[in-house]
């Protein structure tokens, strides 16, 4: 009999072993989405805890650079393609990859709830927006007033002599603020006169920094009076203390779309498209909502301080010319102030 009990007992555990190793991979087993993002850290710590909550089943391993690395980096491994998502990058970018055929269309779930300003005109498109970021400029009234330096208003004032050695902006090749500045000076102003202006502006830069961040970041500190930015930053930066004002320069901000899209790599990977089924949510959206003035679904609250109606602060931006223009505009830049 103790032999009878003893082998039922050893059948037992067996089979719950054998059901054990059987079920439990496979419930424990997470799909693995590598995205490539240009998001400000402090923003993906906010999605961070949304989609692991959310998304439970998947992941993500995530690469935060600059744009301008980020468009380098995929660029160059277009043959051994390592992204399987890009995520908040510029849409002038994601039609150079477009373009390029590194993207896949794709039309995530709830495309619909999306305003037409934040999608590819394809269908299905390439690219799908998040939030909308505009430049702007961080005046630090502390440091301007040991200098003695009035508050800049406009894209004009930026020429005048008062502000030599006390300007810092972002390289447009490193930076998707950089060239959404140097974008729309030249799309509002045309390309002859977009020139002159910048011509104008470049001896008062102090620096033209990687980062579109960075030229906040060192106006707060008191490092330079003024940053040509863009307006997350500065109002992050005078929450957290520093004597900034954010102003929207009068002839109008230029601007730029984070987009979301599916790499050629990406398809071939159900979670990449689980995840940007996810970004387009209304969890997702009212976390960019947060940050910024205009996101892809209407409705969503403005933060306090930024305006209501951004298309009275914002000049157009043709995204289709900005991306076929692109290498040409970094160039002719590079070669007038790279030096």
């Amino acid at each position: 009999m103790l032999t009878t009990a003893r082998s039922v007992l050893a059948l037992v555990v067996t089979a719950a072993l054998l059901t054990i190793a059987a079920v439990t991979p496979a419930a424990a087993q997470k799909q693995t989405v590598v995205i490539y993002t240009a998001i400000e850290n402090e923003q993906v710590v906010e999605y961070k805890k949304a989609y692991e909550k959310s998304l439970p089943n998947i992941e993500v391993k995530m690469l935060r650079l600059s744009t301008g690395d980020i468009a380098a980096r995929f660029m160059a491994e277009k043959d051994n393609m390592q992204a399987d998502v890009i995520w908040g990058v510029g849409a002038t970018n994601m039609l150079v990859f477009k373009n390029a055929g590194l993207l896949e269309a794709y039309a995530p779930k709830g495309l619909d709830r999306i305003q037409p300003l934040f999608r590819d005109k394809a269908n299905p498109p390439s690219w799908v927006g998040l939030d909308i970021y505009m430049s702007a400029f961080c005046f630090n009234t502390e440091t301007a007033k040991k200098h003695n330096l009035p508050r800049p208003e406009s894209w004009a004032d930026l020429t005048k002599p008062v502000y030599k050695g006390h300007l810092v902006m972002p390289n447009p090749a490193s930076s998707g603020t950089g060239y959404l500045s140097v974008v729309s000076v030249l799309q509002r102003m045309g390309e002859a006169e977009g020139w002159k202006y910048l011509d104008a502006i470049h001896p008062n830069m102090a620096e033209y920094t990687k980062s579109g961040s960075k030229p906040c970041k060192d106006a707060a500190a008191g490092e330079r009076a003024i940053g040509v930015s863009f307006e997350y930053v500065a109002l992050e930066m005078r929450k957290k203390g520093a004597p900034v004002e954010m102003v929207l320069p009068k002839e109008g901000s230029g601007y730029e779309i984070e987009a979301n899209g599916l790499t050629r790599k990406g398809a071939k990977n159900p979670a990449a498209r689980q995840f940007l089924d996810w970004a387009i949510t209304d969890e997702s959206m009212k976390i960019a909502a947060q940050f910024f003035a205009a996101v892809g679904v209407a409705g969503m609250p403005v933060p306090e301080g930024l305006p209501k109606d951004i298309a009275k602060v914002v000049f157009p931006n043709d995204f289709d010319w900005s991306a076929k223009n692109r290498d040409r505009i970094l160039a002719e830049w590079q070669k007038r102030y790279a030096k």
